[in-house]
Protein backbone atom coordinates (compact mmCIF):
# COMPACT_ATOMS: atom_id res chain seq x y z
CA UNK A 1 0.00 0.00 0.00
CA UNK A 2 1.38 3.35 -1.03
CA UNK A 3 0.57 7.05 -0.89
CA UNK A 4 -0.36 6.95 -4.56
CA UNK A 5 0.93 4.34 -6.98
CA UNK A 6 4.68 4.76 -7.52
CA UNK A 7 6.40 4.36 -10.85
CA UNK A 8 8.33 1.31 -11.98
CA UNK A 9 11.55 2.85 -10.74
CA UNK A 10 10.69 1.45 -7.28
CA UNK A 11 11.34 -2.05 -8.63
CA UNK A 12 15.06 -1.23 -8.51
CA UNK A 13 15.02 -0.21 -4.85
CA UNK A 14 16.74 -2.09 -2.07
CA UNK A 15 14.47 -4.01 0.29
CA UNK A 16 14.70 -1.48 3.13
CA UNK A 17 13.75 1.33 0.74
CA UNK A 18 10.87 -0.74 -0.65
CA UNK A 19 9.48 -1.26 2.84
CA UNK A 20 9.65 2.46 3.61
CA UNK A 21 7.16 3.11 0.80
CA UNK A 22 4.38 1.32 2.68
CA UNK A 23 1.64 3.42 4.27
CA UNK A 24 0.07 0.37 5.91
CA UNK A 25 0.54 -0.95 9.44
CA UNK A 26 1.57 -4.18 7.69
CA UNK A 27 4.89 -4.69 5.93
CA UNK A 28 4.90 -4.97 2.17
CA UNK A 29 5.56 -8.44 0.83
CA UNK A 30 9.28 -8.47 0.08
CA UNK A 31 10.20 -6.96 -3.26
CA UNK A 32 12.02 -10.09 -4.48
CA UNK A 33 9.17 -12.43 -3.51
CA UNK A 34 6.65 -10.16 -5.19
CA UNK A 35 8.76 -10.09 -8.33
CA UNK A 36 9.05 -13.89 -8.22
CA UNK A 37 5.27 -14.24 -7.86
CA UNK A 38 4.86 -12.04 -10.93
CA UNK A 39 7.46 -14.08 -12.79
CA UNK A 40 5.56 -17.30 -12.04
CA UNK A 41 2.24 -15.78 -13.12
CA UNK A 42 3.75 -14.55 -16.37
CA UNK A 43 5.04 -18.08 -17.02
CA UNK A 44 1.57 -19.48 -16.38
CA UNK A 45 0.00 -16.73 -18.51
CA UNK A 46 -3.55 -17.33 -17.31
CA UNK A 47 -6.62 -15.37 -18.40
CA UNK A 48 -8.04 -15.59 -14.86
CA UNK A 49 -5.87 -15.72 -11.74
CA UNK A 50 -7.47 -16.68 -8.40
CA UNK A 51 -5.75 -15.40 -5.24
CA UNK A 52 -5.97 -16.14 -1.54
CA UNK A 53 -4.44 -13.97 1.18
CA UNK A 54 -4.52 -10.64 -0.68
CA UNK A 55 -4.10 -7.47 1.38
CA UNK A 56 -7.17 -5.77 -0.10
CA UNK A 57 -8.16 -4.24 -3.43
CA UNK A 58 -5.48 -1.55 -3.37
CA UNK A 59 -2.78 -4.17 -2.88
CA UNK A 60 -4.09 -6.22 -5.83
CA UNK A 61 -4.37 -3.10 -8.00
CA UNK A 62 -0.82 -1.99 -7.22
CA UNK A 63 0.53 -5.50 -7.85
CA UNK A 64 -1.15 -5.56 -11.27
CA UNK A 65 0.14 -2.12 -12.25
CA UNK A 66 3.68 -2.45 -10.94
CA UNK A 67 4.48 -6.10 -11.52
CA UNK A 68 2.02 -7.48 -14.12
CA UNK A 69 2.28 -4.67 -16.71
CA UNK A 70 -1.35 -3.68 -16.02
CA UNK A 71 -2.67 -6.39 -18.35
CA UNK A 72 -5.36 -7.49 -15.88
CA UNK A 73 -8.38 -5.99 -14.17
CA UNK A 74 -8.23 -6.44 -10.37
CA UNK A 75 -11.43 -7.78 -8.85
CA UNK A 76 -11.91 -8.04 -5.08
CA UNK A 77 -14.52 -7.41 -2.38
CA UNK A 78 -13.16 -7.11 1.15
CA UNK A 79 -14.22 -10.09 3.26
CA UNK A 80 -14.46 -10.91 6.95
CA UNK A 81 -10.80 -11.66 7.68
CA UNK A 82 -9.45 -10.29 10.94
CA UNK A 83 -5.95 -10.65 9.46
CA UNK A 84 -6.61 -8.55 6.33
CA UNK A 85 -6.31 -11.51 3.97
CA UNK A 86 -8.92 -11.54 1.21
CA UNK A 87 -9.75 -13.60 -1.86
CA UNK A 88 -9.66 -11.91 -5.25
CA UNK A 89 -9.07 -12.21 -8.98
CA UNK A 90 -7.01 -10.78 -11.79
CA UNK A 91 -8.94 -10.99 -15.08
CA UNK A 92 -7.17 -10.33 -18.37
CA UNK A 93 -8.32 -7.18 -20.12
CA UNK A 94 -9.93 -7.09 -23.56
CA UNK A 95 -11.50 -10.54 -23.40
CA UNK A 96 -14.80 -11.05 -25.23
CA UNK A 97 -16.97 -11.16 -22.12
CA UNK A 98 -17.84 -9.24 -18.96
CA UNK A 99 -17.58 -10.23 -15.32
CA UNK A 100 -19.52 -9.59 -12.14
CA UNK A 101 -18.31 -10.30 -8.60
CA UNK A 102 -20.65 -11.10 -5.70
CA UNK A 103 -19.83 -11.73 -2.06
CA UNK A 104 -21.17 -14.28 0.41
CA UNK A 105 -19.42 -12.71 3.40
CA UNK A 106 -22.70 -11.88 5.15
CA UNK A 107 -24.16 -15.35 4.76
CA UNK A 108 -24.53 -17.26 8.06
CA UNK A 109 -22.71 -20.60 8.20
CA UNK A 110 -25.17 -21.99 10.79
CA UNK A 111 -22.48 -22.49 13.39
CA UNK A 112 -21.73 -21.47 16.96
CA UNK A 113 -18.67 -22.50 18.96
CA UNK A 114 -19.20 -25.09 21.73
CA UNK A 115 -18.98 -22.51 24.53
CA UNK A 116 -21.54 -20.32 22.75
CA UNK A 117 -23.94 -23.23 22.36
CA UNK A 118 -23.46 -24.11 26.03
CA UNK A 119 -24.15 -20.52 27.13
CA UNK A 120 -27.41 -20.47 25.15
CA UNK A 121 -28.50 -23.79 26.66
CA UNK A 122 -27.87 -22.61 30.20
CA UNK A 123 -29.21 -19.09 29.77
CA UNK A 124 -25.88 -17.35 30.32
CA UNK A 125 -24.83 -14.32 28.24
CA UNK A 126 -22.85 -15.37 25.17
CA UNK A 127 -19.32 -13.97 25.13
CA UNK A 128 -18.97 -11.78 22.05
CA UNK A 129 -22.73 -11.46 21.66
CA UNK A 130 -23.12 -13.83 18.69
CA UNK A 131 -26.25 -15.89 19.36
CA UNK A 132 -27.34 -17.11 15.91
CA UNK A 133 -24.39 -17.96 13.67
CA UNK A 134 -20.90 -16.98 12.63
CA UNK A 135 -20.06 -16.12 9.03
CA UNK A 136 -17.22 -17.17 6.73
CA UNK A 137 -13.76 -16.50 8.14
CA UNK A 138 -12.97 -14.75 4.86
CA UNK A 139 -15.54 -15.07 2.08
CA UNK A 140 -16.78 -17.18 -0.80
CA UNK A 141 -16.36 -14.85 -3.76
CA UNK A 142 -18.71 -15.62 -6.66
CA UNK A 143 -17.36 -14.59 -10.06
CA UNK A 144 -19.82 -14.70 -12.97
CA UNK A 145 -18.65 -14.50 -16.57
CA UNK A 146 -21.26 -13.39 -19.11
CA UNK A 147 -21.75 -11.63 -22.45
CA UNK A 148 -25.03 -9.71 -22.13
CA UNK A 149 -26.86 -10.67 -18.91
CA UNK A 150 -25.09 -11.38 -15.61
CA UNK A 151 -28.06 -13.54 -14.60
CA UNK A 152 -27.21 -15.79 -17.57
CA UNK A 153 -23.51 -16.53 -17.10
CA UNK A 154 -21.56 -19.07 -19.14
CA UNK A 155 -19.19 -19.85 -16.25
CA UNK A 156 -19.22 -19.33 -12.47
CA UNK A 157 -16.20 -19.53 -10.17
CA UNK A 158 -16.60 -19.84 -6.40
CA UNK A 159 -13.36 -18.87 -4.66
CA UNK A 160 -12.98 -19.71 -0.97
CA UNK A 161 -10.37 -19.60 1.76
CA UNK A 162 -11.68 -21.84 4.52
CA UNK A 163 -10.88 -21.57 8.21
CA UNK A 164 -7.27 -22.38 9.01
CA UNK A 165 -6.06 -24.82 11.65
CA UNK A 166 -5.10 -21.95 13.93
CA UNK A 167 -7.01 -21.95 17.22
CA UNK A 168 -5.41 -19.24 19.39
CA UNK A 169 -8.44 -19.00 21.70
CA UNK A 170 -8.51 -22.79 22.26
CA UNK A 171 -12.21 -23.07 21.47
CA UNK A 172 -12.15 -25.29 18.36
CA UNK A 173 -9.19 -27.69 18.10
CA UNK A 174 -7.47 -27.27 14.71
CA UNK A 175 -10.38 -25.09 13.58
CA UNK A 176 -12.22 -28.29 12.65
CA UNK A 177 -15.82 -27.39 13.48
CA UNK A 178 -15.64 -23.91 11.96
CA UNK A 179 -13.98 -25.22 8.79
CA UNK A 180 -16.56 -28.00 8.54
CA UNK A 181 -19.39 -25.48 8.83
CA UNK A 182 -17.81 -23.24 6.21
CA UNK A 183 -17.40 -26.19 3.84
CA UNK A 184 -21.01 -27.22 4.37
CA UNK A 185 -22.19 -23.68 3.56
CA UNK A 186 -19.91 -23.50 0.51
CA UNK A 187 -21.59 -26.66 -0.81
CA UNK A 188 -25.01 -25.14 -0.11
CA UNK A 189 -24.07 -22.16 -2.28
CA UNK A 190 -22.85 -24.50 -5.03
CA UNK A 191 -26.01 -26.63 -4.89
CA UNK A 192 -28.21 -23.53 -5.05
CA UNK A 193 -26.36 -22.42 -8.19
CA UNK A 194 -26.72 -25.82 -9.84
CA UNK A 195 -30.46 -25.73 -9.11
CA UNK A 196 -30.80 -22.39 -10.92
CA UNK A 197 -28.22 -23.21 -13.64
CA UNK A 198 -28.30 -27.01 -14.08
CA UNK A 199 -26.24 -27.04 -17.29
CA UNK A 200 -23.68 -24.41 -16.30
CA UNK A 201 -19.95 -25.15 -15.91
CA UNK A 202 -18.85 -24.27 -12.37
CA UNK A 203 -15.48 -24.14 -10.59
CA UNK A 204 -15.17 -24.34 -6.79
CA UNK A 205 -11.61 -23.39 -5.87
CA UNK A 206 -9.34 -22.05 -3.18
CA UNK A 207 -7.32 -22.82 -0.07
CA UNK A 208 -9.25 -25.48 1.85
CA UNK A 209 -6.70 -25.82 4.66
CA UNK A 210 -7.03 -29.59 4.66
CA UNK A 211 -7.14 -32.72 2.55
CA UNK A 212 -10.28 -32.48 0.41
CA UNK A 213 -8.96 -34.95 -2.17
CA UNK A 214 -10.62 -38.25 -2.98
CA UNK A 215 -7.93 -40.22 -1.14
CA UNK A 216 -7.92 -40.18 2.68
CA UNK A 217 -10.39 -37.29 2.72
CA UNK A 218 -10.43 -35.28 5.93
CA UNK A 219 -13.72 -35.61 7.80
CA UNK A 220 -14.87 -32.04 7.22
CA UNK A 221 -14.79 -32.49 3.42
CA UNK A 222 -16.56 -35.83 3.06
CA UNK A 223 -19.88 -34.08 2.36
CA UNK A 224 -18.40 -32.83 -0.89
CA UNK A 225 -18.40 -36.34 -2.30
CA UNK A 226 -21.65 -37.34 -0.62
CA UNK A 227 -23.76 -34.41 -1.86
CA UNK A 228 -22.18 -33.24 -5.13
CA UNK A 229 -20.54 -34.54 -8.31
CA UNK A 230 -17.62 -32.15 -8.00
CA UNK A 231 -14.17 -33.57 -8.72
CA UNK A 232 -10.67 -32.22 -8.19
CA UNK A 233 -9.30 -31.11 -11.56
CA UNK A 234 -6.03 -32.89 -10.77
CA UNK A 235 -7.98 -36.10 -10.12
CA UNK A 236 -9.91 -35.72 -13.37
CA UNK A 237 -6.62 -35.24 -15.17
CA UNK A 238 -5.10 -38.32 -13.45
CA UNK A 239 -2.10 -36.37 -12.18
CA UNK A 240 0.16 -38.66 -10.09
CA UNK A 241 -0.32 -38.27 -6.34
CA UNK A 242 3.28 -37.20 -5.80
CA UNK A 243 2.80 -34.30 -8.21
CA UNK A 244 -0.26 -32.86 -6.45
CA UNK A 245 1.31 -31.29 -3.36
CA UNK A 246 0.53 -27.58 -3.06
CA UNK A 247 2.04 -27.10 0.41
CA UNK A 248 5.03 -28.59 2.21
CA UNK A 249 5.27 -29.00 5.97
CA UNK A 250 8.93 -28.96 6.98
CA UNK A 251 9.75 -31.55 9.64
CA UNK A 252 12.81 -32.11 11.80
CA UNK A 253 15.67 -33.97 10.18
CA UNK A 254 15.48 -32.32 6.75
CA UNK A 255 12.14 -33.97 5.95
CA UNK A 256 9.28 -32.36 4.07
CA UNK A 257 5.71 -33.63 4.01
CA UNK A 258 3.87 -32.59 0.86
CA UNK A 259 0.11 -32.14 1.02
CA UNK A 260 -2.54 -30.88 -1.32
CA UNK A 261 -4.64 -28.30 0.48
CA UNK A 262 -5.41 -26.04 -2.50
CA UNK A 263 -8.02 -27.27 -4.94
CA UNK A 264 -9.99 -26.50 -8.07
CA UNK A 265 -13.10 -28.65 -8.14
CA UNK A 266 -15.08 -28.84 -11.36
CA UNK A 267 -18.61 -30.08 -12.06
CA UNK A 268 -19.52 -32.72 -14.70
CA UNK A 269 -20.42 -30.00 -17.23
CA UNK A 270 -16.88 -28.62 -17.07
CA UNK A 271 -14.84 -31.83 -16.81
CA UNK A 272 -14.91 -32.64 -20.57
CA UNK A 273 -13.61 -29.13 -21.33
CA UNK A 274 -10.34 -29.47 -19.42
CA UNK A 275 -7.52 -29.52 -21.95
CA UNK A 276 -5.63 -32.80 -21.78
CA UNK A 277 -2.30 -32.48 -19.99
CA UNK A 278 -2.92 -28.91 -18.86
CA UNK A 279 -3.71 -29.49 -15.18
CA UNK A 280 -0.68 -29.32 -12.93
CA UNK A 281 0.84 -27.75 -9.84
CA UNK A 282 3.26 -25.04 -10.91
CA UNK A 283 6.73 -25.16 -9.36
CA UNK A 284 8.66 -21.96 -8.75
CA UNK A 285 11.89 -21.58 -10.69
CA UNK A 286 15.28 -20.09 -9.90
CA UNK A 287 17.15 -17.46 -11.91
CA UNK A 288 18.35 -20.18 -14.30
CA UNK A 289 14.83 -21.42 -15.05
CA UNK A 290 15.24 -24.61 -13.02
CA UNK A 291 12.49 -25.70 -10.64
CA UNK A 292 13.36 -25.22 -6.98
CA UNK A 293 13.83 -28.41 -4.98
CA UNK A 294 11.22 -29.39 -2.43
CA UNK A 295 12.00 -27.25 0.65
CA UNK A 296 13.52 -29.40 3.39
CA UNK A 297 14.34 -26.59 5.81
CA UNK A 298 12.52 -23.49 6.99
CA UNK A 299 15.15 -21.31 5.34
CA UNK A 300 14.51 -23.00 1.99
CA UNK A 301 10.75 -22.71 2.45
CA UNK A 302 10.94 -19.03 3.42
CA UNK A 303 13.05 -18.25 0.36
CA UNK A 304 10.20 -19.26 -1.98
CA UNK A 305 7.78 -16.62 -3.31
CA UNK A 306 4.93 -18.29 -1.41
CA UNK A 307 4.47 -21.30 0.84
CA UNK A 308 1.66 -22.45 -1.50
CA UNK A 309 2.07 -23.59 -5.11
CA UNK A 310 -0.42 -22.56 -7.83
CA UNK A 311 -2.91 -25.05 -9.27
CA UNK A 312 -3.12 -24.50 -13.04
CA UNK A 313 -5.54 -25.81 -15.65
CA UNK A 314 -6.85 -24.81 -19.07
CA UNK A 315 -10.44 -24.83 -20.33
CA UNK A 316 -11.04 -25.26 -24.06
CA UNK A 317 -14.16 -25.17 -26.26
CA UNK A 318 -16.13 -23.32 -23.59
CA UNK A 319 -19.30 -21.89 -25.12
CA UNK A 320 -19.21 -18.14 -24.48
CA UNK A 321 -22.78 -16.96 -24.87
Amino acid sequence: MFDGTPGKEVLDLKEVQWQRLSTSVYENKSLKKTQDIAKALKEINADIVMFCEVGGFESLKNFNQLFMDDVYSPCLIEGNSERNIDVGFLIRKNLNFYFDLQSNKNRPINYLYPHERQSLLTGYPVKGGITTSHKFSRDVAELRLFTTDKEKPFLIILLAHLKSRLDPDRIDPNGFERRQAEMRTLLEIYNELTHVHPELPIVVAGDFNGNASLQNTDEEFKGLYATTQLKDVLEVSALPQEARATFYQVRNGARAEGRQIDFAFINPQLAPLIKAGSAHVHRYKDEFGMAHDIPKSMDAKLSLPSDHYPVVFEIENLKIK
